[in-house]
């Protein structure tokens, strides 16, 4: 949420940031509510003190014995606090208004953020790897022997629909094996704090996000008002909500193994063969909470946390800023790293690392107090996922095929998997 203060004293940035979203003339829509809000006080505020004034006055008519002159001032209070109370309505409804529209902007981009129009504009900024060639056609997860006998999308229509899958045997098996690497790694190599979080949340804390109110459509929510969370990011972050915190425990960095859950409206269409994009799904999420001095290279190190997972397990990646056309609307920067998927011989995304400054912040209402005294200032919030757990699958397999159908695993997974290397045709650790 945008402060509307900062919008009075910096009319010109908020202008040229909404113009770079595609918005035009809000800002005169958000100022001309906030003046009616302000007009609305300052007369109630007026009104307030000429009813103090009169009221004292009613006294010395009353004293007096003048009734013709005290009916006249008690009427002309009662009129003032009927005004008042209009007033007052008038600006917790135009206060509500503006709270609802600051709700539902876009966060202001970095000026580094690239212009285009969508992900075809992204700017690549680093790539690792090389992506690996094979003497036969390389195969999408889903079609590769090893493969088949451990992943049910059949089954996974009967029982949910489409966009679900049952995975069984070896296959859930390095599922599982993926999440715990990534989690021990963060941990201990990356010092992220693991936090078992809930995947039902209150809808407050959706709104301290910024899923809601413009993106409700994206979730789910269910008939008792609890929501099923996008990402972890929605609880991990809202550990903050409403806190103010010692200067000294920033940064705090935070990670989580969860379920997640999208409805992926709009994406009819899209990605529909195989686990690519899911209704549920697990990822690895981290989030840091910092001092708004240090959100900038938090967002780089949360980048290389990241990559560091792809580069484990030998996976081809590269890694991309979002060009404003791409970029999500709660977020003024972000790198998207993009893994290398021989089978559909291209770069998919992976992961997104964002930097929210305030952002969310302050729909939180999440503070520090600063160690050399003054008022509480709000902190910068980061999230991204370190990794998606059923895309890192997705690329272990496709990078890991032989031509004989078998598919070699990662050598940093061996010790999750009992020492075993591979999946045989059969479908067989082995």
């Amino acid at each position: 949420m945008h402060d509307i203060k900062l919008i009075r004293e910096q009319t010109a940035t908020f202008v040229k940031a909404m113009t770079r979203r595609g918005l035009t003339g809000i800002s005169e829509t958000v100022l001309a509510l906030d003046t009616t809000r302000r007009e609305a006080i300052a007369k109630a505020e007026t009104a307030l003190s000429e009813r103090n004034s009169i009221s004292k006055l009613v006294g010395a008519a009353k004293a007096k014995g003048d009734e013709i002159e005290f009916e006249r001032l008690r009427a002309l209070v009662a009129e003032k606090k009927s005004l008042i109370a209009a007033l007052e309505n008038e600006a917790k409804a135009k206060a509500a208004e503006l709270r609802d529209m600051l709700m539902g902007l876009p966060n202001l981009p970095f000026d580094d953020v690239p212009e285009g129009a969508d992900e075809d504009d992204n700017v690549e900024i680093h790539k690792w790897g090389t992506p690996r060639t094979f003497a036969f056609d390389a195969k999408e997860h889903f079609e590769i022997e090893a493969v088949q006998g451990g992943m049910d999308f059949e089954v996974a229509a009967k029982l949910s629909g489409s966009r679900f899958v049952v995975m069984s045997g070896a296959v859930a098996r390095v599922h599982r094996a993926l999440a715990q690497f990534m989690l021990d790694t963060h941990i201990d190599k990356h010092d992220l704090r693991e936090t078992n979080v809930p995947v039902l949340v209150r809808e407050e804390m959706m709104y301290g996000t910024g899923q809601l109110p413009k993106f409700g459509e994206d979730s789910y929510k269910t008939t008792d008002g609890w929501w099923l969370i996008p990402t972890a990011e929605v609880p991990l972050t809202n550990l903050v909500n409403g806190e103010v915190l010692d200067e000294a425990s920033l940064p705090r960095r935070y990670v989580a193994h969860t379920l997640c859950f999208r409805s992926e409206a709009g994406s009819a269409g899209r990605d529909t063969s195989g686990m690519l994009r899911q209704h549920q799904f697990e990822k690895v999420e981290m989030v840091s909470v910092t001092h708004p001095d240090a959100s900038g290279a938090e967002h780089d190190r949360m980048t290389k946390c990241a990559e560091a997972i792809l580069e484990a397990l030998d996976l081809a990646y590269r890694t991309v800023v979002l060009c404003i056309g791409d970029l999500g609307a709660g977020m003024r920067k972000t790198h998207d790293i993009e893994v290398w998927l021989p089978g559909q011989n291209a770069y998919r995304e992976i992961s997104s690392i964002s930097v929210a400054g305030d952002f969310q912040a302050r729909r939180m209402n999440a503070r520090f107090k600063p160690a050399a005294g003054g008022k509480p200032e709000f902190v910068h919030t980061l999230n991204g996922s370190g990794l998606a757990v059923g895309r890192c699958l997705i690329a272990v397999l496709e990078n890991g095929q032989n031509e004989d159908g078998s598919v070699t695993l990662p050598d940093v997974l061996h010790p999750y998997l009992g020492g075993k290397s591979q999946i045989s045709a059969e479908g067989k650790l082995a």
